[in-house]
């Protein structure tokens, strides 16, 4: 079975949104179009931003159906994590909170793609 290695958001504008992953990432994209951007990440991973007006076929679906998650050490990396994101002036949705597998928060991007933080507890990696 092949193992997912990529992932393509619809965006309204792939310009502004990779600017925005941009700084989000810390790295540039290796590809950056009017109509797509793409980002490789560590271990080969692929983070694609697509333009909903532009892909084929059309996407029905827009921003808040799925969550891009990004894993922590700590339960202090998450808050630290939070504080920067909201200096930032991303949108937060759900500010840091204690859930029965960890600490969380979430974010969303420009177009409202979901952004989870976690840090996974000893309770979270028995479930």
């Amino acid at each position: 079975m092949p193992t997912p290695n990529f992932v393509i958001l619809y965006v309204d504008q792939p310009l502004e949104s990779g600017a925005f992953y941009t700084a989000l990432l810390g790295r540039e994209p290796v590809e950056s179009a009017p109509t797509f951007v793409l980002f490789v990440l560590d271990g080969g991973f692929k983070l694609g931003l697509w333009s909903r007006h532009t892909v084929e076929p059309a996407a029905a679906a827009s921003g808040g159906g799925g969550e891009i998650v990004f894993a922590l050490e700590t339960p202090a990396a998450v808050d630290a994590t939070h504080a920067d994101w909201a200096k930032r002036g991303l949108k937060i949705i759900q500010t840091p909170t204690d859930l029965d597998f960890g600490r969380t928060f979430v974010a969303v991007d420009p177009d409202n793609h979901r952004l989870r933080v976690y840090w996974l507890s000893d309770a979270g990696q028995q479930s």
